[in-house]
């Protein structure tokens, strides 16, 4: 470093870089190469320089150098460095990936980048091998070993397919007042209550809210939608034991359908999801007369996206829960207000999966019936 550069910007060249610094986004290295260049127009000392933005004394000298014997675009611009070559072959690539895909070793939950390295150190013959380089070629495969998604495999046998073809029969079918199709199913939320006044918006200000926030317990959630045509109702309870169950079917047969027949009732097959809930809950005659109006249909073990109501849970839950509510008088005012303006809206699930889909999308996953011999 004999070489002595002095920095002498012109006020455009002023302007700009102070102007990078204000605002807009940029590199953090071009906005420390600006902070360089504007402390050595002013005459400041290259070790001085590097102190207050962090740097290496050498990392100014080369900023400065580039400006005077270029410009300022140069200056600020990312230095080309040495062509090196990829660290890893293309065969070594698809051992790592191979490793990556494979169980950890013994006594680890996980592959981790340090493991990864270490463990191709092993089998190849590099003396060493970092950990960036085997982040970068993971991410070129989009390959996360230390992420795990958890997601429930299905039993798909006769029963499943039963099932899930009876339900969907019942989607497919026309609109009929005397034998209705509901989906019924019960969601768990939490009551979340302020700890201090939430700020309202101003113009230029957006809402504002505390961090801290008090947890006021749970209630629960039953949803009814009906299938084939817009109507949705909740009813907001603070347990969902089988006695609520009972008094939701109650309520479906004498609030919600007095009229009809027979209701045909989609619910996935919980324990407290049966005929014997009832009776738990009413005299056998009282019992007797509700189910005789009701006619179930469960939906196969861990297929609840066949249950359409699930897809009205969702969106209660993003237009109206999607915040804090903090005691069950307001949740329910709340959810009440939704349900009026999503049925006076006559919104509908719109259903697209029936059963001939099923049998082509689904072929593979059908049971392969016994031939006869």
């Amino acid at each position: 470093m004999n070489v002595r550069y002095r920095v002498e910007l012109s006020q455009a060249e002023r302007d700009q870089l102070t102007d990078m610094l204000s605002g807009g986004k940029h590199a953090a290295r071009k906005l420390k190469r600006a902070q360089i260049l504007l402390a050595a127009d002013r005459g400041v000392s290259e070790a001085v320089i590097a102190a207050s933005v962090s740097v290496g004394e050498s990392t100014v000298y080369r900023t400065k150098r580039r400006f005077v014997e270029g410009n300022l675009d140069l200056a600020l611009s990312e230095e080309q460095r040495p062509h090196c070559g990829r660290k890893l072959s293309g065969k070594e690539e698809a051992l790592l990936i191979a490793t990556a895909c494979s169980s950890p070793p013994e006594g680890r939950a996980r592959w981790t980048l340090e493991l990864l390295a270490g463990e191709m150190v092993k089998r190849t013959e590099h003396a060493k091998l970092s950990r960036e380089t085997v982040r970068r070629r993971l991410k070129e495969n989009q390959l996360k070993p230390w992420q795990q998604d958890m997601w429930c495999i299905p039993q798909v046998d006769g029963t499943y397919v039963a099932r899930m073809e009876d339900v969907l029969d019942l989607y497919a079918e026309k609109p009929d007042r005397k034998r209705p199709v509901v989906c019924f199913d019960e969601s768990p939320t939490q009551l979340i209550g302020e700890v201090r006044q939430p700020i309202p918006a101003a113009p230029g200000q957006p809402r504002r809210y505390d961090y801290e926030y008090r947890r006021n317990g749970t209630m629960n959630l039953f949803v009814f939608l009906d299938a084939h045509r817009p109507w949705r109702t909740v009813k907001v309870t603070e347990r969902r034991t089988a006695v609520d169950f009972a008094q939701c079917m109650r309520d479906l047969v004498d609030i919600h359908y007095p009229g009809a027949n027979v209701i045909r009732v989609v619910m996935d097959n919980l324990s407290t999801h049966g005929p014997g809930a009832l009776y738990e809950a009413f005299p056998a005659q009282e019992a007797h007369r509700i189910l005789q109006r009701l006619e179930i249909h469960y939906t196969p073990k861990h297929a609840s996206w066949l249950n359409m109501v699930e897809l009205e849970i969702g969106v209660l839950r993003g237009q109206c829960l999607d915040r804090r509510i903090g005691d069950r008088k307001k949740l329910t005012s709340e959810i009440a207000a939704w349900v009026e303006q999503r049925n006076n809206a006559r919104a509908r699930i719109k259903w697209m999966f029936n059963t001939e889909k099923a049998r082509k999308k689904l072929a593979h996953a059908y049971p392969d019936p016994v031939k006869e011999s």
